[in-house]
């Protein structure tokens, strides 16, 4: 077997278990329910797994149209990369997507500014426009409301009215919802009808709806400008080297401050024994050397780190004060400390800075505009 046949095996056959996992993955979400049994709850079974398709598809459809977006302007430019590595993901025992994404490893080193822009953009716009028509698709052909009662036959009982009384006594993370952002918003407003729109935390049941707003959210993370993500390639493409150096650090700290915003208020430490107080201090510094590390690649001077470190921190504590009512989204921190510490938030210099051209800047900015309609700040609602 030649070394070439072996790699197209190996991509393959992760295409094939992503397809897998994420069709698995797709059952569970639709029908709230898992494959391994889990306390005496009814599994899933072949037809509940066939039924998994109408997510798994149209999601990976996405995932694949923005990773050959990448691909195949990559080889336009006369640079060697891979095909895309699927990664699948499925514990079985709680609900996943099935996937951490897929990546292309790019094996030229780039040198000019010009070929990230390009390459960078390529695969946030190719999949953004598949999302729009699994969006489209979704909104127009919702199945009628009645469609909820053979997931949940419980809710017959209550009726269309549902949303008023199911939600009630739920146990903490009983019930997960999807947040809005400005695309998804119009969706519902303009393409949906009115009268077959489920309640927002039963958007989770229907397929192509879940996989399109995720398609929405890891293009919206895709496009955060900072680092090494695509966003990070078109930003440092469009406003040059100088500037990103210090615009993707301060996008990073404003990033990690929201996603920290109300995690800790002063009024947590009101507590009424010591034991209460010494425990609540301790998640307070395990939260603080955390945002550290998150911190910690942002300067070669590690006192430089602790004085953001603690000066976000500082600042969190004062807005939840001020504002005991505005919160952040704690789901980002992982994401930051990820970003922060492992993808870097500065991008590799490069010696060939060529002016964009005009064609090149609408597009940036085009791109700049997908995040901002994408991006959720409190993608899943969990209560």
């Amino acid at each position: 077997m030649t070394p070439r046949t072996k790699t197209y095996l190996l991509h393959g056959g992760l295409f094939l278990l992503t397809l897998i996992t994420t069709t698995m993955a797709g059952a569970e979400w639709m029908f709230g329910r898992l494959f391994i049994p889990v306390d005496g709850m009814v599994t899933l079974g072949w037809n509940e797994f066939v039924a998994g398709f109408q997510f798994s598809i149209p999601f990976l459809a996405i995932l694949t149209v923005h990773e050959f977006g990448h691909y195949f302007v990559a080889r336009a430019n006369h640079v060697r990369v891979t095909l895309p590595y699927y990664i699948p993901l499925w514990l079985g025992v709680g609900q996943t997507i099935g996937t951490l994404g897929a990546f292309i490893r790019i094996k030229d080193y780039i040198n000019s500014r010009k070929q990230y822009f390009d390459i960078g953009i390529a695969g946030p716009l190719a999949g953004f426009a598949l999302a729009l028509v699994v969006l489209w698709y979704a909104f127009s052909h919702l199945p009628p409301p009645e469609f909820i009662f053979t997931i949940h036959p419980e809710y017959q009982k209550w009726g269309l009215d549902y949303g008023q009384y199911a939600y009630q006594g739920l146990p903490p993370g009983g019930s997960v919802g999807l947040g809005d952002n400005l695309l998804f918003s119009f969706f519902k407003t303009y393409v949906a009808d009115p009268a077959r729109l489920p309640h927002p935390n039963e958007m989770i049941h229907y397929p192509y709806v879940l996989a399109g707003y995720l398609a929405l959210f890891f293009t919206s993370l895709n496009l955060i400008p900072i680092g090494q993500l695509d966003g990070g390639h078109i930003l440092y493409a469009l406003i040059g080297r100088e500037r990103f150096r210090w615009v993707a650090p301060a996008l990073f700290i404003v990033f990690a401050f929201y996603a920290g915003l109300g995690a800790f208020k002063p009024t947590d430490f009101a507590v009424p024994t010591n034991e209460d107080f010494y425990s609540e201090l301790g998640y307070f510094a395990l939260y603080v050397f955390f945002l550290f590390l998150a911190f910690s690649r942002i300067s070669e001077n590690r006192m430089t780190t602790w004085l953001i470190t603690l000066s976000v921190v500082a600042t969190q504590l004062f807005f939840s004060w001020l504002r005991p009512d505005w919160e952040g989204y704690s789901g980002f921190l992982v994401f930051v400390f990820v970003l922060g510490r492992f993808l870097g938030i500065y991008h590799p210099e490069t010696e060939l800075q060529e002016p964009m051209s005009a064609t090149r800047k609408v597009l940036g900015w085009l791109a700049v505009l997908v995040f901002l309609l994408c991006f959720s700040p409190k993608p899943f609602l969990i209560s």
